[in-house]
This record gives structure tokens, C-alpha cells and sequence, in this order.
């Protein structure tokens, strides 16, 4: 392995390396829109500041983003209500799992981060902002294919219902946290949003390339957009980092060394500050919820190319 691998050879090479690991994990079984995905699938895509893109496996195939949305929703809030989203949701690792209430009894329903669910939940609120839901879901929905630069990306209607007919504990998140007056719209309105930008789909391709704006100081490098300030997106780069992957960050931290996003859909979303956006997809998770294949793959890709914020 060397660091001055192109980036398309160490993709390709990545790829072949993870021919022998599909299928590795377990699929989200409690969504059971989810739980029929082929857990056989693997694909990555990385997208450079100076457009260079480069992927492999099933890189075009969408699957649904599920929690790597909360990134975007999160940019939306910032640029929205700035430095007074932090009175709402802190900026600390939970060390508990994604859908926890325990700590939020302790702090006054107030969530540890913006990527455990309660604190999502209160990020979407705040997105929310007394529209309807058809209203938010279609701006965060817009902002992604803008970012993007493609029209294909949509809400998987079939996971959204799934979600929504199973997601007892992030109603009761959602309410617990109406009980502390953090959740300001109607329940029903907030989860109805929050799941629907959970069920939007996405390609390995189209993320990257969503993404790539936080690899650049906030500005997207091709098309030239400003999309959140500089200052935001070190913050966000931040909570990827100590937060994106609930509490195995440390673990991500320590084996990739770079700002990731994870989503039991299975993607995950890398942010290699100043140089590339890369996703990947790989539907079998860790014991935590992670994809299984994707984190190794990140790790042999970043790796290879010497990529670290360390």
C-alpha cells in the first residue's frame, strides 16, 4: 500500500478485496422494508474536489439513507437557526445506543448529539419549523438532488410506512422530549418528516457527490455554491467524526481516521476534508448498526491513500 496510489486504482483494489466479504453482517430486520435487501450487495464511489469520480460494485444502485440524511438536516438547521440549535441538542457522544431514552431523563430532554435518533428528531423539528410535513419533507428531499445534481433521488414510500408502523421508541423519544418543551411542532407532524427524510433514496454515486461540499469548507467545488459556511462545516466534519457512528466512533476514528456517517440502510457517508466525499453501501451490520463491509472497506481505502485528519 502506498499513499501516492491513484484513486482509482485503490478503489478497484478495494473492491476486489471486498468480493470475499459480501454478505458479511446482518441485515436491519426490525424495518421490515429492510429486511428483504440483499445483504450480497457492496458498492463505493468517491468523488475528489477536483471532480475526479471513481467507483465500484454497485455504486448505482439506491438504497434507502436512513440515518446519513441526518447530515443534511443537520446543514439545514445550522444555516437556519445557527449557534441556537446547540441550546436544543448537545454536541457529546452518547456512549449509549441510537434510539436510547436513558440519558435524555437525566438532561432534561435534551439529546447528547444531532445524530443519535432523539437528537435527530429535535434537528427535524427544527427543519420542521411550523410547515407541513409535505412541505419540509420536499425541501430536504430538493436539497439532496440540488446537491447532488440529479432529479432520481425520491422517498421509498413502502420503508417510510414500514417505519412508521414500527417506530415506537422514536414516538416515545419524540414525546418524552415534547414533555421537556424541546420538540416545538405536533409529534405526528415531526416523526412523519423524520421518517419519510429517512426513507429517501439514494445512490453510492449521488451521495458522494451530495457530500462533497463538506470536503471543501462548506462550498461545493463544482458547481461553485457556498452551502453552509466554512465555520458549519467544520462542526458538522466535527460530529461525524466523535458522533457518526453512534458508540463505535472511537473504533471508526481509530481504524479510518476521518469524519463518517452511517445508516442502518447500510451506507455510509466519508468526508476527507480538503480532497474527496466517498460512499459506501453494503447492507449486512456490525453489532452496533454499522455496515460491516463498508467500515472495512473505508478503512482499506483510507489506508491506501493515506487519507487522515490525524
Amino acid at each position: 500500500m502506498s499513499a501516492s496510489e491513484s484513486l482509482a486504482d485503490a478503489v478497484a483494489a478495494v473492491g476486489r478485496e471486498m468480493q470475499a466479504h459480501r454478505g458479511e453482517g446482518q441485515v436491519a430486520d426490525y424495518i421490515p422494508a429492510l429486511a428483504r435487501v440483499d445483504a450480497n450487495r457492496f458498492g463505493l464511489a468517491a468523488i475528489t474536489c477536483d471532480g475526479e469520480a471513481v467507483e465500484t460494485g454497485d455504486a448505482w444502485v439506491p438504497f434507502s439513507i436512513q440515518s446519513i440524511s441526518k447530515v443534511f438536516t443537520l446543514t439545514l438547521a445550522l444555516e437556519r437557526l445557527g449557534e441556537g440549535l446547540w441550546a436544543r441538542v448537545g454536541r457529546e457522544p452518547s456512549g449509549s445506543r441510537f434510539n436510547s431514552i436513558v440519558q435524555l431523563e437525566a438532561e432534561q430532554g435534551v439529546p447528547r448529539n444531532p445524530f443519535i435518533n432523539a437528537g435527530a428528531i429535535v434537528v427535524t423539528d427544527a427543519v420542521l419549523a411550523g410547515r407541513t410535513p409535505e412541505v419540509a419533507i420536499a425541501d430536504i428531499r430538493d436539497t439532496l438532488r440540488r446537491l447532488s445534481e440529479t432529479d432520481a433521488i425520491d422517498v421509498d414510500k413502502e420503508v417510510a410506512a414500514s417505519e412508521a408502523e414500527t417506530g415506537y421508541r422514536n414516538f416515545a423519544l419524540a414525546n418524552f422530549m415534547k414533555g421537556f418543551g424541546n420538540i416545538h411542532g405536533p409529534v405526528d407532524d415531526v416523526l412523519t418528516t423524520y421518517f419519510n427524510q429517512c426513507s429517501l433514496r439514494i445512490t453510492c454515486r449521488q451521495l458522494a457527490r451530495a457530500g462533497l461540499f463538506l470536503a471543501n469548507g462548506g462550498k461545493d467545488p463544482i458547481s461553485g455554491e457556498q452551502v453552509v459556511s466554512a465555520e458549519h462545516a467544520r462542526r458538522i466534519n466535527a460530529i461525524m467524526l466523535t458522533c457518526g457512528h453512534y458508540d463505535a466512533s472511537g473504533d471508526f476514528a481509530f481504524k479510518v481516521g476521518l469524519p463518517g456517517k452511517s445508516g442502518v440502510g447500510g451506507g455510509i457517508l466519508l468526508i476527507a476534508p480538503g480532497r474527496a466525499a466517498v460512499a459506501v453501501w453494503s447492507p449486512g451490520l456490525n453489532a452496533v448498526g454499522n455496515s460491516q463491509v463498508g467500515t472495512l472497506a473505508l478503512e482499506r481505502l483510507a489506508a491506501r491513500m493515506g487519507w487522515s485528519v490525524f
